[in-house]
């Protein structure tokens, strides 16, 4: 018995025990009771007539590299349908508010076979595309074996995944030779790609560094310029609920040892932003409110800058030399730092960066950014930074360096994904049935007969 069939066996005599598993992490909160049914296959939505790509991202951070894409492709491909299942309550929510419209989520279903050739009758994929290390055997061979093209974006594995798998070599091979391409995030991935079975992978940058820079308005940097008279500042950057007081902790520590300095705090979500000034001036800081007045109170006694508004954040990261990225201090999975580095700033960020894991490791590597474990840390690494403009150039270019690097990695993808679009962009809908096999009441009388004969 082949590796694959020994899974597909075991899975098949775990379905009770699965069913009871998934009830638990209902009661957990891990899984949406409404949506259940979606993990054994069933559909919560029709299939709409027309061809089909279909996008697979496991979590958060998955999904968060996969938005681009889909963005993209829904622009170039208007008439095209696309779905996109992930398999986390977090990530749902957060596809169901920034998906596209005409975009169909679903969770994906439990590998078990039964369960999967469910999902694949409804959906029936005309491409099917995986992120990073999502390989759940039986969804991925049973949808490789109705000739639905697959392709592995994003390619990433960890170095102890990598080991693992090389443990079981007939195995991973047959799953990772059944892709028709693999699109890696660097060399590195691509060659541990190449060494599990993939057919001549390519190293075409993060996915997740594929969204457009943050615009500036030229005219309102250089009027917030004017306004704080050059002072020395840093910029907390969508910050959550704690990072705020971090921040606080963090002015009130080196503004003796740095006269003048300029906290600027941008929320992640302004409409928290009279609940942070509030906690702002119980603490005894002075405080200007982007919302409120714009620049009027924004003086030379500022002591914290409350930048609470929607869509400027480019704006600050432009006027600030050191950006801490929040979310990662407060348990949310941090925020893209490649963001600050393609504007020039030195990076910090906390502990927790899980939704962008390989960006932070790319960053850090060559000096672009520093990690800090708290609000110690996180003073320590500002106060550096400001008092050594050497450390914080070195670091701000080494971040913009891997920044640049990633220019251009959404088009790379695309062109790549080209040869199995154009048949799409003509077939007009799908000509497979729930087998796999020709339909031929969705072909033309020509091929009709063709194929008869």
């Amino acid at each position: 018995m082949t590796g694959y069939s020994l899974y597909r066996f075991l899975t098949f005599l775990a379905g009770p025990a699965l069913r009871i598993y998934l009830q638990r992490r209902v009661t957990r909160g891990k899984e949406e009771k409404g949506r259940l049914r979606e993990r054994f296959g069933i559909a919560s939505q029709p299939r709409p007539s027309g061809p089909l790509v279909w996008l697979h991202a496991a979590s958060v951070g998955e999904s968060l590299s996969l938005l681009p894409l889909v963005e993209a492709l829904r622009t170039r491909e208007p008439a095209l349908n696309i779905l996109v299942t992930s398999g986390t309550v977090t990530s749902a929510r957060l596809l169901q508010t920034r998906l596209p419209n005409q975009t169909i989520h679903q969770y994906n279903p439990i590998d078990r076979a039964a369960w999967v050739r469910r999902f694949l009758d409804h959906w029936r994929p005309d491409l099917a595309l995986y992120v990073e290390s999502e390989l759940w055997p039986n969804l991925l061979g049973m949808t490789q074996a109705r000739d639905t093209p697959t392709g592995l974006l994003n390619a990433r594995m960890s170095e102890s995944s990598f080991r693992n798998w090389r443990r079981m070599p007939a195995f991973i091979r047959q799953l990772m030779a059944g892709f028709h391409f693999c699109l890696a995030q660097n060399p590195t991935q691509a060659e541990r790609m190449a060494a599990l079975g993939a057919r001549n992978p390519r190293p075409l940058g993060n996915l997740k560094c594929a969204a457009k820079p943050l615009e500036v308005d030229a005219d309102a940097l250089a009027a917030l310029r004017a306004a704080t008279q050059d002072r020395t500042c840093w910029l907390a950057a969508s910050t959550h609920d704690g990072e705020e007081t971090a921040a606080a902790q963090v002015h009130a520590a080196l503004a003796p040892k740095h006269p003048g300095l300029l906290t600027v705090i941008a929320p992640r979500h302004p409409e928290r932003g009279p609940e942070i000034a509030k906690l702002l001036r119980s603490r005894g800081l002075r405080l200007a409110q982007r919302s409120r007045d714009g620049l009027q109170s924004l003086s030379a006694d500022t002591d914290v800058y409350l930048a609470d508004t929607l869509g400027e954040l480019g704006l600050f990261y432009s006027l600030c030399p050191i950006a801490f990225v929040g979310g990662s201090l407060s348990g949310v999975g941090g925020h893209n730092p490649i963001e600050p580095a393609r504007l020039g700033c030195a990076v910090v960020h906390g502990p927790d960066m899980r939704a962008f894991t390989e960006v932070a490791e790319d960053l850090s590597e060559p000096g672009g950014s520093w990690q800090v474990s708290d609000v110690d840390g996180l003073t320590r690494a500002v106060d550096r930074l400001l008092s050594e403009p050497e450390t914080r150039g070195h670091q701000a270019h080494a971040a913009r360096e891997v920044a640049a690097g990633q220019v251009g990695v959404l088009d790379a993808v695309l062109a790549e994904l080209e040869p199995y679009l154009a048949p799409l962009r003509l077939s007009g809908q799908s000509a497979q049935t729930p087998t796999g096999e020709p339909d031929l009441s969705v072909m033309s009388p020509a091929a009709g007969s063709t194929a008869a004969r």
